[in-house]
């Protein structure tokens, strides 16, 4: 895109030399007028099959007291146990996860490997706030639902351990 832009500035920079500011941007006009409709046939279909109304399925996280809504970042971890066979098919649907998380409104996403238990991760996602965690938790869509029942059927048993942190206050 950058590389574009740059290109398309030099040459309409060429073209305003050659035949002057107003014509140049008059062929520049022209030619947007026409592109409009040889590419209405490309459009962008990406998310047309997704249902991204909101599921509402996470429940509201536990807290021992009153969290201010500006509080944070928050981490939040999701500890998972899997069989050791399944690890590449759970990364991979892990990794679809993390497009959803990052789009809920988390700004980092990891997953981490337990060294000494093999099979057990941790995936963990960072917010700004609470209040942005508590968001997240309106956000998430049937769509995204659908992803978290795949991963989560790659846990051994029951569900996997939710864990809300966020930083300590000093006394």
């Amino acid at each position: 895109m950058f590389g574009a832009m740059s290109l398309g500035s030099a040459i309409w920079g060429k073209a305003a030399t050659v035949t002057g500011i107003p014509i140049a941007c008059m062929i520049a006009a022209a030619g947007a007028t026409l592109s409009v409709p040889i590419l209405m046939r490309w459009k962008l279909q990406t998310g047309a099959a997704l249902d991204l109304t909101p599921s509402m399925h996470w429940p509201e996280p536990i807290v021992s007291s009153a969290i201010d809504s500006d509080r944070g970042p928050v981490m939040v971890t999701v500890e998972y146990q899997i069989n050791p066979a399944d690890r590449t098919a759970f990364l991979a649907a892990l990794a679809k996860l993390a497009g959803e998380r990052l789009r809920d409104g988390a700004f980092n996403w990891n997953v981490f490997e337990d060294v000494a238990q093999e099979g057990r991760f941790v995936e963990t996602f960072l917010l700004d706030s609470w209040l942005q965690h508590l968001r997240q938790h309106e956000r998430v869509s049937n769509t995204d639902r659908e992803l978290q029942e795949i991963v989560h059927g790659f846990h051994l048993d029951g569900t996997p351990k939710v864990t809300h942190l966020i930083p300590a206050q000093p006394p």
